[in-house]
């Protein structure tokens, strides 16, 4: 993976957070992930395949999605499952904006959603995984990218 495929990441991830909750985010430095898990309450996976394989997800806490749920759906009343579905389009939201750089070629599946931080995430393991810290709203989220 290259460091331009993180840019289109990247601004992707920043551009949702723009357009939807109308608050900027800012991202941290991307760095290579380790052994130790990076996964907070609630993660949005999604596979790709087709001239690129890999997967990406992103992670947040219940606090920050429940607040983004206020800002987008103007409501307090968020269910479980309304913050699992949250989850799962932002994953997909910015993984279909990122196929717009790499054309239909770049197929990404239904997202998965896990509840929970007591594992990790199986990613590739022939595949380096990126970790981009990601802060809205002084709410810290991760986005993981195992590109190859």
């Amino acid at each position: 993976m290259k460091e331009t495929d993180l840019h289109f990441f990247i601004d992707s991830t920043l551009n949702y957070f723009d357009e939807v909750t109308d608050e900027k985010a800012v991202t941290g430095i991307p760095y290579i992930k380790s052994d130790e898990p990076v996964v907070l309450d609630y993660t949005g996976i999604i596979g790709i395949s087709g001239k690129r394989k890999g997967s990406i997800y992103i992670t947040a806490s219940a606090e920050m999605l429940k607040q983004m749920g206020k800002v987008i759906l103007h409501t307090d009343d968020l269910t479980d499952d309304d913050i699992k579905d949250l989850i799962g389009e932002i994953a997909n939201t910015i993984s279909g904006n990122v196929r717009t750089a790499y054309g239909s070629d770049f197929m990404i599946s239904v997202p998965v959603v896990v509840e929970g931080h007591a594992r990790d995430i199986s990613m590739p393991e022939d595949l380096q995984s990126f970790v981009i810290p990601i802060t809205w709203n002084n709410f810290q989220s991760f986005l993981v990218v195992c590109l190859e």
